[in-house]
């Protein structure tokens, strides 16, 4: 049976690291009256996270691209104009360049003390921030079949996004180290493959009805059917510094969807691959982002990720022009040109270092730095 084309429609969440201005560590007991005022001006869009140095914001349900930047925009300018006024400032950067993970404190809401209790020593590492992205699917069935098509992609989108490279003082060597320590968790990594939503039902249910899980807000895979509402929910993403960014990697992935939507209207299936393959990509993406290029599954070969971008910027084509975000979708571009978060982080550091810094200072500068760019831009 025919499905009715999806809204497309696209929501955004982004998560802060809290910085203290002057020490440049994470800001362990943000005041609480700042945390009050970033709720109020947010009405309900600006909310703690599971650490106390965290914050995390999250977009309406958004028509069009130019909508979500206003909105998510408006909201980072919010907790950038509140913070300053306490001697606090977000970052929108995966890992903090040095903050120690052991000396970090959880949020005391019921829902995080019980994953604190459950998790033990992996919760108390989560000192990271991630980007998802929701898309709008309606029907239930379609929102599965598409998922296990775009994981595919998956590491594409990573690889432009990478904010982590550093954790705890070392450069990891890593460009995005955030999902080693993610990938502690149950539960998360590439989706399973279902058939049907039936049968992702029957799986779910299984853990529900013994109790391993309340709901699927605890199923923390890359890309997963959203528990709240009826969309797609892409998980895999750093958090982008820069704004644009940000909005050009949502761009990437609403064309994606619309694609592969195109395809199956037309009785096409973008085809699925073994996960070991999907695997090895999204680790080249953790260790390298788009430096020495990924596995064109197609061919068998390795191919460099310019090569990779051009041909998917070419599937989308007739897609950013229907959505309407043609430029937004060029701007990845951009991030191969000029680097990721993660290569400007490093460049900031060894910048730095090249000047007589010392690590501690080098580090300094890169904080100062992410304070910048996630301030930049902001209307």
């Amino acid at each position: 049976m025919a499905v009715k084309q999806p809204p497309f429609t696209v929501g955004i969440e982004e998560e802060y690291l809290l910085v203290n201005l002057d020490t440049r560590d994470l800001e362990t007991d943000p005041p609480a009256a700042m945390l009050k005022e970033c709720t109020e001006l947010g009405e309900g869009q600006v909310s703690p996270e599971f650490l106390r140095c965290q914050i995390e914001i999250g977009t309406p349900v958004c028509g069009d691209m130019q909508e979500a930047r206003a909105h998510l925009s408006r909201l980072r300018k919010i907790v950038v104009d509140v913070g300053r006024r306490y001697g606090v400032a977000p970052i929108a950067a995966s890992t903090h360049p040095f903050a120690r993970a052991i000396q970090q404190k959880h949020t005391d809401k019921d829902r995080y003390v019980a994953l604190a209790r459950e998790m033990q020593a992996t919760a108390r590492r989560m000192v990271i921030c991630g980007m998802h992205v929701h898309v709008g699917l309606e029907d239930d069935e379609l929102r599965i079949d598409l998922m296990k098509q775009l994981a595919y992609f998956l590491p594409h989108l990573l690889a432009l996004s990478c904010s982590s490279p550093f954790w705890e003082g070392e450069n990891t060597g890593l460009k995005s180290f955030r999902l080693t320590v993610f990938s502690s968790l149950p539960r998360t990594g590439i989706p399973e493959n279902f058939a049907s939503y039936g049968e992702y039902q029957r799986h779910i249910g299984t853990l529900i009805r013994n109790n391993l899980i309340q709901d699927t807000s605890k199923i923390w895979w890359d890309l997963r059917p959203s528990w709240r509402y009826p969309t797609l929910e892409t998980r895999i993403m750093d958090v982008c510094t820069n704004v644009d960014d940000s909005i050009a990697l949502a761009s990437l992935n609403v064309c994606l969807l619309r694609m592969l939507y195109r395809l199956r209207r037309d009785n096409q299936h973008w085809r699925v691959y073994a996960d070991m393959l999907v695997n090895e990509n999204r680790w080249r993406a953790m260790r390298y982002s788009f430096d020495e290029g990924l596995l064109d599954l197609a061919k068998g070969e390795l191919v460099p990720f310019s090569e990779l971008l051009e041909e998917m910027l070419g599937l989308l084509k007739e897609d950013g022009e229907a959505i309407g975000c043609s430029s937004e979708l060029a701007h990845a571009r951009n991030i191969l040109k000029r680097g990721t978060s993660a290569h400007r982080q490093l460049k900031v550091f060894e910048d730095a270092r090249a000047r007589g810094a010392s690590e501690r200072e080098g580090l300094n500068a890169v904080v100062d730095w992410l304070v910048r760019e996630t301030a930049s831009g902001l209307s």
